[in-house]
């Protein structure tokens, strides 16, 4: 996977940023480091030393679409996911497990979308979904959300089902 690593995000145990858009005031732990991930820094986000998170939009434009569940029906919607993308003819996607268990991470390949268009894509997605179970996942990128907010965090293994 081939995100956005000119920079990255840190998490830290109090808020580091308070961020004022669209009239809502948001409070960021996540600090913006101006610098390029190394596999040092890889590794110790897998050792779960640090969390580390990375932009999913740039200059207004994502090569991702990321849908994260958190929730004790994590199997159920991995084989909807699963089955939704065949229907979609979606091919290109990865899914992964997060910090816990409970917690899948899926990241479906896009051709540089503006931020615009990924999230009328996202939301459709997000909609057809809550046709068939109760929603308990986020949807990135988002345009009601400021830059800082988004960014994923990194996963730390691939899922099986």
């Amino acid at each position: 996977m081939e995100l956005f690593d000119s920079h990255y995000y840190i998490k830290r145990s109090a808020i580091v940023k308070k961020i004022v858009f669209n009239n809502r005031t948001f409070y960021a732990k996540f600090e913006c480091i101006d610098e390029p991930l190394t596999p040092l820094l890889l590794k110790q986000h897998r050792d779960r030393q640090y969390t580390i998170a990375v932009p999913l939009v740039q200059n207004n434009h994502t090569n991702y679409l990321v849908l994260e569940y958190k929730g004790e029906e994590y199997q159920r919607f991995y084989h909807l996911i699963k089955h939704l993308f065949k229907t979609l003819d979606i091919s290109t996607y990865h899914i992964y497990q997060g910090k816990t268990t409970e917690r899948l991470q899926i990241f479906i390949k896009v051709n540089n979308l503006t931020l615009e268009e990924a999230n009328t894509q996202v939301q459709m997605l997000s909609n057809t979904l809550k046709e068939k179970m109760t929603k308990k996942w986020k949807c990135l990128p988002s345009s009601s959300l400021p830059t800082e907010y988004n960014i994923i965090t990194l996963p730390y293994k691939r899922y099986n089902g």
